[in-house]
């Protein structure tokens, strides 16, 4: 597993809701190792882990064709690994909301598998793309739901991105407009 996510459990259920967040491999630096050894709640570490991903230049490739090709990949799988609600693309990590159709692991390793080989390939570079674990929490109830939602939904405009219309799907068909 990797860093950040070798002591989390996973609950693994067919048509529960998940919400999963993955990070590029080269995202990763002393800050986040350090944050792994802290004694403090694994929600706390999360918020940490997310706010400095956000602000950091590190493993950032999601960008023009890489960000196309991967909003455009997500959603192909649609209906065959899971089904999809919604995902912000930020620029080294990603987090995505869907009801499970396969088990957890399945779906994580095709997702990852197959978009770190296509990118690799843009790229032109070669090597582990993707972080060897992934964060996951499964949706306990409504309002659980309601409150990751709006965290994927306004998680590219927090982080100030000009792009958020493209980082940001949602089967709701929610728009986010920047204002300028």
């Amino acid at each position: 597993m990797g860093i950040l996510y070798k002591k989390l459990p996973h609950i693994d259920t067919i048509d529960a809701y998940q919400f999963v967040t993955i990070r590029t491999q080269d995202s990763l630096d002393s800050y986040l190792k350090k944050l792994e050894s802290l004694d403090i709640p694994n929600a706390r570490k999360q918020v940490q882990v997310d706010r400095y991903l956000d602000n950091s230049e590190k493993g950032c490739y999601f960008n023009g064709e890489v960000l196309v090709y991967f909003r455009s990949f997500l959603r192909s799988l649609d209906k065959d690994l899971y089904d999809l609600v919604a995902f912000s693309i930020m620029p080294n990590h990603l987090h995505i909301l869907f009801c499970q159709k396969e088990p957890l692991a399945k779906t994580m390793k095709r997702v990852k598998g197959i978009s770190a080989s296509e990118i690799n390939k843009m790229l032109n570079r070669k090597g582990k793309f993707w972080v060897s674990g992934y964060y996951d929490k499964a949706i306990r109830d409504e309002k659980h739901f309601d409150t990751v939602y709006r965290y994927i939904r306004n998680n590219p405009l927090k982080a100030g991105l000009e792009d958020v219309d493209e980082r940001f799907y949602s089967i709701y068909g929610d728009r986010i407009f920047v204002q300028g």
